[in-house]
């Protein structure tokens, strides 16, 4: 099965700007539809960013227009870019993986089945 870790956490300030990367080894990322979710401090694990296997991408309405989701599938390797980092936006971010052509809720925790360990997003204001 693939593994997937993530890296490009850190702290920023209200405005700044982040990428993520997630690597995935034992397996091509390109079999598989892809997501980044986040848990902040005292609340539920919420879905971020999406991708499918043919590269259709979904948002979470709080991240619309300052998050964009992507993948190389040459270099194994998803993106996420967070530009308009806000207070609210610190949180753990995770990597998650599934090996399917299609899911019906690409931003639910419950389609996934493999996870990494995250990566810390802290921004101050």
């Amino acid at each position: 099965d693939v593994q997937v870790a993530e890296s490009g956490g850190g702290s920023v300030h209200d405005g700044g700007s982040l990428r993520l990367s997630c690597v995935a080894s034992g397996y091509s990322l390109g079999d598989y539809c892809l997501a980044w979710f986040r848990q902040a401090h005292g609340k539920e694990r919420e879905g971020v960013a999406a991708i499918g296997y043919y590269g259709s991408t979904y948002a979470a309405d709080s991240v619309k227009g300052r998050f964009r989701i992507s993948k190389d599938n040459a270099n194994n390797t998803l993106y996420l870019q967070m530009n308009n980092l806000k207070p609210e936006d610190t949180a753990i971010y995770y990597c998650a993986a599934v090996r399917m052509t299609w899911v019906p809720r690409p931003l639910s925790i419950d389609t996934y089945n493999t996870w990494g360990q995250g990566t810390q997003v802290t921004v101050s204001s």
